[in-house]
């Protein structure tokens, strides 16, 4: 069984950068794949980024060029950097550990409870 407890979140304005974390223990962290998905109020989860052990990234064309995801073995963490945020990217972001870098969130064994990341315009 892997926990995953995100923190990092907060109330930015538009355009500022912010980094959330998600740190793991209860499991072989080196061997996931590792995701990152957000929540809006009345909407579905969507994915933003995921990280394979191997390090290769994948993602979502909404964050392209402006998230970073990246990841640190050695303390069992995975990042999500997070650049020229726009209010649109105000949700809950949800860490999620699983077999690879899934875009589909329905394939990932393990979730976070979540932080919030709100972006005033």
């Amino acid at each position: 069984q892997v926990q995953l407890v995100e923190s990092g979140g907060g109330l930015v304005q538009a355009g500022d950068s912010l980094r959330v974390s998600c740190a793991a223990s209860g499991g072989t962290f080196s061997s996931y794949g590792m995701g990152w998905f957000r929540q809006a109020p009345g909407k579905e989860r969507e994915f933003v980024a995921a990280i394979k052990w191997t390090s290769r990234t994948r993602y979502a064309d909404s964050v392209k060029g402006r998230f970073t995801i990246s990841r640190d073995n050695a303390k069992n963490t995975v990042y999500l950097q997070m650049n020229s945020l726009k209010p649109e990217d105000t949700a809950v972001y949800y860490c999620a550990a699983g077999y690879s870098d899934y875009v589909d969130w329905t394939r990932y064994l393990y979730w976070g409870q979540g932080t919030q990341v709100t972006v005033s315009s």
